[in-house]
Protein backbone atom coordinates (compact mmCIF):
# COMPACT_ATOMS: atom_id res chain seq x y z
CA UNK A 1 0.00 0.00 0.00
CA UNK A 2 1.65 3.27 -0.65
CA UNK A 3 1.52 6.54 1.48
CA UNK A 4 -1.44 8.48 0.96
CA UNK A 5 -0.72 12.12 0.06
CA UNK A 6 -4.09 13.11 1.35
CA UNK A 7 -4.95 12.54 4.85
CA UNK A 8 -7.28 13.50 7.13
CA UNK A 9 -6.06 13.93 11.00
CA UNK A 10 -7.93 13.81 14.55
CA UNK A 11 -4.73 14.98 16.33
CA UNK A 12 -2.49 18.14 15.52
CA UNK A 13 -0.47 18.26 12.71
CA UNK A 14 3.52 18.17 12.74
CA UNK A 15 4.83 20.24 9.49
CA UNK A 16 8.53 18.72 10.47
CA UNK A 17 6.94 15.28 10.00
CA UNK A 18 5.37 16.08 6.72
CA UNK A 19 7.30 18.06 5.21
CA UNK A 20 10.56 15.17 4.41
CA UNK A 21 7.83 13.28 1.78
CA UNK A 22 8.15 16.51 -0.85
CA UNK A 23 11.85 15.79 -0.93
CA UNK A 24 13.48 15.52 -4.24
CA UNK A 25 16.76 15.30 -5.79
CA UNK A 26 15.41 17.28 -9.03
CA UNK A 27 13.18 19.68 -7.01
CA UNK A 28 14.75 23.10 -6.43
CA UNK A 29 11.07 24.73 -4.86
CA UNK A 30 9.47 24.09 -2.32
CA UNK A 31 5.60 25.71 -1.22
CA UNK A 32 3.15 25.37 1.87
CA UNK A 33 0.22 26.33 2.60
CA UNK A 34 -1.13 26.72 6.29
CA UNK A 35 -4.53 27.41 7.55
CA UNK A 36 -5.11 28.22 10.94
CA UNK A 37 -8.37 28.36 13.13
CA UNK A 38 -9.25 32.27 13.66
CA UNK A 39 -11.44 33.67 16.47
CA UNK A 40 -13.90 35.54 13.87
CA UNK A 41 -15.82 34.96 10.82
CA UNK A 42 -18.70 37.39 9.07
CA UNK A 43 -18.36 39.60 12.23
CA UNK A 44 -19.05 37.25 14.57
CA UNK A 45 -16.60 36.47 17.27
CA UNK A 46 -15.59 32.20 17.21
CA UNK A 47 -14.81 30.58 20.30
CA UNK A 48 -13.84 27.65 18.58
CA UNK A 49 -14.69 24.77 15.91
CA UNK A 50 -15.82 21.64 15.08
CA UNK A 51 -14.72 20.13 11.51
CA UNK A 52 -16.75 17.04 10.58
CA UNK A 53 -16.00 14.89 6.97
CA UNK A 54 -17.31 12.49 5.07
CA UNK A 55 -14.27 10.44 5.38
CA UNK A 56 -14.20 8.00 2.45
CA UNK A 57 -15.32 10.25 -0.04
CA UNK A 58 -12.84 12.92 1.28
CA UNK A 59 -9.75 11.19 1.14
CA UNK A 60 -10.96 10.28 -2.49
CA UNK A 61 -11.46 13.36 -3.23
CA UNK A 62 -8.27 14.41 -1.89
CA UNK A 63 -5.91 11.92 -3.73
CA UNK A 64 -7.76 12.81 -7.06
CA UNK A 65 -6.95 16.51 -6.45
CA UNK A 66 -3.56 15.95 -5.50
CA UNK A 67 -3.06 13.86 -8.50
CA UNK A 68 -4.09 16.22 -10.72
CA UNK A 69 -2.32 18.81 -9.25
CA UNK A 70 0.82 16.83 -10.13
CA UNK A 71 -0.33 16.40 -13.91
CA UNK A 72 -1.30 19.94 -14.32
CA UNK A 73 1.68 22.09 -12.53
CA UNK A 74 3.97 19.45 -13.39
CA UNK A 75 4.90 19.18 -9.74
CA UNK A 76 7.54 16.52 -7.96
CA UNK A 77 5.45 16.02 -5.11
CA UNK A 78 2.64 17.52 -3.23
CA UNK A 79 0.68 16.90 0.18
CA UNK A 80 -2.18 17.94 2.07
CA UNK A 81 -3.12 16.88 5.57
CA UNK A 82 -6.62 18.51 7.00
CA UNK A 83 -7.57 18.17 10.72
CA UNK A 84 -10.98 17.16 11.57
CA UNK A 85 -12.75 17.12 15.51
CA UNK A 86 -12.79 19.69 17.75
CA UNK A 87 -10.46 22.78 17.51
CA UNK A 88 -9.12 25.45 19.23
CA UNK A 89 -8.82 29.46 18.07
CA UNK A 90 -4.84 28.97 16.44
CA UNK A 91 -4.67 25.18 15.45
CA UNK A 92 -3.48 24.53 12.50
CA UNK A 93 -6.56 23.28 10.37
CA UNK A 94 -5.29 22.48 6.59
CA UNK A 95 -1.65 22.29 5.42
CA UNK A 96 -0.44 21.84 1.70
CA UNK A 97 3.19 21.27 0.72
CA UNK A 98 4.78 21.07 -2.58
CA UNK A 99 8.04 20.55 -4.24
CA UNK A 100 8.57 21.65 -7.71
CA UNK A 101 11.61 22.09 -9.97
CA UNK A 102 10.82 25.68 -10.14
CA UNK A 103 9.06 28.29 -7.52
CA UNK A 104 6.40 29.38 -9.79
CA UNK A 105 5.17 25.66 -10.14
CA UNK A 106 5.48 24.64 -6.12
CA UNK A 107 2.96 28.58 -5.69
CA UNK A 108 0.87 27.97 -8.48
CA UNK A 109 0.42 24.24 -7.38
CA UNK A 110 -0.18 25.24 -3.70
CA UNK A 111 -2.57 27.88 -4.42
CA UNK A 112 -4.77 25.75 -6.40
CA UNK A 113 -4.67 22.45 -4.29
CA UNK A 114 -6.25 24.62 -1.27
CA UNK A 115 -8.65 26.19 -3.23
CA UNK A 116 -9.88 23.07 -4.80
CA UNK A 117 -9.99 21.14 -1.29
CA UNK A 118 -12.05 23.80 -0.36
CA UNK A 119 -14.19 23.85 -3.03
CA UNK A 120 -14.95 19.88 -4.02
CA UNK A 121 -13.62 18.02 -0.29
CA UNK A 122 -16.57 17.48 2.11
CA UNK A 123 -15.37 18.50 5.16
CA UNK A 124 -17.74 20.98 6.87
CA UNK A 125 -16.83 23.14 10.35
CA UNK A 126 -19.62 24.10 13.25
CA UNK A 127 -18.37 27.46 14.33
CA UNK A 128 -19.20 27.77 17.71
CA UNK A 129 -19.46 31.96 18.51
CA UNK A 130 -18.77 33.59 21.86
CA UNK A 131 -22.69 34.24 22.16
CA UNK A 132 -23.04 30.76 22.25
CA UNK A 133 -24.58 29.79 19.20
CA UNK A 134 -23.43 27.96 16.64
CA UNK A 135 -23.93 27.27 12.74
CA UNK A 136 -22.39 24.81 10.23
CA UNK A 137 -20.58 25.90 7.00
CA UNK A 138 -19.02 23.88 3.88
CA UNK A 139 -15.57 26.02 3.32
CA UNK A 140 -17.33 27.26 -0.06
Amino acid sequence: MTDPRFRLSETPIDVAAERPALDHAAAGAYASFEGWVRDHNDGRAVHRLDYQAYAALALAEGEAILEEARARFRVREARCVHRVGSLAIGDLAVWVGVSADHRGAAFDACRWIIDEVKRRVPIWKNEHYADGESGWLHPE
